[in-house]
């Protein structure tokens, strides 16, 4: 199971990042030398679910300055996770979506990582920073009913990134200790 300062699980999951063919993985292995930003999420089309998802999108471009990539995960299909990328917001969708979504139909990714409810088949909102080298430097998993705060992700990609003690409440451009 994913522990925080060990090598990440390795990941092979169909994926929306050619949102036409539905034919392109997403593998850990690939972001070998970026930070990763792994974000499961219990199902498409509900209703904390895209306000999260649109979060991250719209904040995309501050992840990509860090280096970071962003991986939206949860237990439904590419095919279902096609369908909410071409839905538009005010139907329930999350058009417009800026970064790829896999599918850990298996429940093998989310069983690994920690955030599978297996009685119900769907994982937990869990939040993953795994760093350049593969190695798990944040978990955070909470439940359903709360979404989660991109400013709070982007604070902590920034804190790793110093390589220093970053005491309570740091933030770009305070001293580290």
């Amino acid at each position: 199971m994913a522990q925080v300062l060990h090598k990440a699980p390795e990941f092979d999951m169909p994926s929306t990042k050619n949102l036409d063919t539905l034919a392109e993985n997403v593998k850990l292995s690939d972001y070998k030398g970026k930070w990763v930003a792994l974000v499961f999420y219990p199902l498409d089309f509900t209703f904390v679910c895209p306000t999260e998802l649109l979060g991250f999108s719209e904040r995309i471009q501050e992840f990509k300055e860090l280096g970071c990539e962003v991986i939206g995960v949860s237990t439904d299909s590419v095919f279902s996770h096609r369908a909410w990328i071409k839905t538009s917001t005010d139907q329930g969708g999350i058009a417009g979506l800026n970064f790829p979504l896999a599918s850990d139909i298996t429940k093998t990714v989310s069983r690994d990582y920690g955030v599978l409810l297996e009685d119900k088949g769907i994982a937990l909102r869990g939040l993953f920073i795994i760093d350049p080298d593969g190695v798990l430097q944040y978990a955070a998993v909470n439940s359903l009913n709360v979404g989660r705060s991109v400013d709070e992700a982007i604070r902590v990609i920034q804190a790793l990134q110093t390589g220093g003690l970053c005491p309570v409440n740091w933030k770009p451009g305070m001293k580290t200790l």
